[in-house]
This record gives structure tokens, sequence and C-alpha cells, in this order.
């Protein structure tokens, strides 16, 4: 079974009705980056920064798979789907995604910050200042702040180069290293771009566009993929 292997972001998401951060309207312009995800703001004021990930979880929790969720699921039926998300919500897990691998961290956890291979669930939607960690320790978002390394990059990148066919849905391949990752793809191997706006690729690889948003365009992959012709 070949194996294709998805880029998704928030673009997805928000079919679901969770804001994006960089669209207009988006969390962006209601939060300054620095005050709410950055390590400097977690020393700086932690219970703002536990606010804001209290209210993004709280969304979530409202949250269900859209459309572009079930369609990757689909697409399980023909090829061997490997999801690396740039999203830090579990709607790809929720929808039944069999394999779903979080570049940013995720909403739903949170970690130790004295050992950051403690991670728990988090119970309900809040984590709040003073739950601490088995080893006596505040516990911070389960997330990949600005400025801090990503590391589930490497695992990434080795899904990507082993992939047969690669998708790129609902992002705009603009935040790094994560954009980065389409320069691991094997050249001879089709790349599809889902995503109503313009997005830059390498004139030299073979791109086909759907300029559609997440829903439209899955649907619209899989018949492009499954079509016997």
């Amino acid at each position: 079974m070949k194996r294709l292997v998805v880029l998704s972001g928030a673009g997805i998401s928000a079919e679901s009705g969770l804001k994006t951060f960089r669209e207009m309207g988006g969390l962006w312009e209601e939060y300054d980056i620095s005050e709410v995800a950055t390590p400097e703001a977690w020393q700086r004021n932690p219970e703002l920064v536990l606010r804001f990930y209290n209210e993004r979880r709280k969304a979530l929790l409202t949250a269900i798979p859209n459309a572009g969720h079930t369609g990757l699921v689909g697409l399980e039926k023909y090829f061997d789907v490997r999801i690396i998300t740039q999203n830090v919500d579990d709607l790809h897990e929720r929808a039944g995604s069999s394999f779903v691998l979080h570049l940013h961290g995720e909403l739903k956890k949170s970690r130790s910050t004295a050992d950051e291979h403690l991670v728990y669930d988090i119970p309900g939607s809040e984590l709040k200042w003073g739950d601490r960690c088995e080893k006596g320790s505040q516990l911070r978002p389960h997330i990949v702040w600005f400025g801090e390394a990503v590391p589930m990059m490497d695992r990434a990148i080795k899904e990507v180069e082993g992939a047969d066919v690669f998708v790129v849905v609902g992002t705009s391949l603009q935040v790094y290293p994560a954009a980065s990752l389409i320069d691991y793809v094997s050249r001879n191997v089709p790349v599809y771009l889902i995503d109503p706006n313009e997005t830059a690729v390498g004139s030299s690889r073979r791109v086909t566009f759907i300029r559609e948003k997440a829903s439209a365009g899955v649907a619209q992959l899989l018949s492009i993929l499954t079509d016997p012709e």
C-alpha cells in the first residue's frame, strides 16, 4: 500500500470553528504573541499564558471534526495515511485517523517544567497555577512555543522522505521549520496543495493546486487519487 503523507495546518480546523492565528480576525489580532506563546511570556506571566490556553481548550471541547478530517480518514481505504499536523487540537484523532504526529504539541496535555518527558492528559479544560507533576514542579502547556525546538521534526522528516504522495492542507507553508518539510519530498513524488489562497512552492515540483477549503478540497483529492482513469 502506498504511503500518503499529509501536512495539515490551521485551515482544516478553522472549518470546525477553531480560530486560526494568522488570518484576519485570528488570535494574533487579539493577543500579542510575545505575551502568550514564548518561553519568556511563561517566565513573565504564567497565569496569563495558562488563561490563554485554557480558553483555546474550552473552544476545542465544543468543536467537532469536519469533512476535511473525515475525508482524510476515508483515504485510509486506499493508502497508508500518515498525518503530520501543525495543529495542537485532537480533531484528527477524534475523526478516526490512525497515525497523527503533532509537531507543535497537544492542547489537551500538560508537561512538567522540571522533566519534559513527564506528559499528562489534562482533565477538563483548565490547567491551573499550582498544578504540579509527580516531581513537584509546575505543569505547563504541552505546546512548542516560538523560540523553542521542535522535538518531533526529525521523525516528521523521516515520514516525508518515505512518502509516495504528499498532501498539504490548510497551511500557507509560512511557519518554519514545518514549512521546510516539503523540501524533503522526493522530486518524483506528486504533491497536492489544498488551500483557497495562493501559496508559493518551488517551480521545479510536480504540484497540483486544489483551490478549495479543506472539506471540499479533500473530497476533490479523494476523487483524483481514486479515479481509475
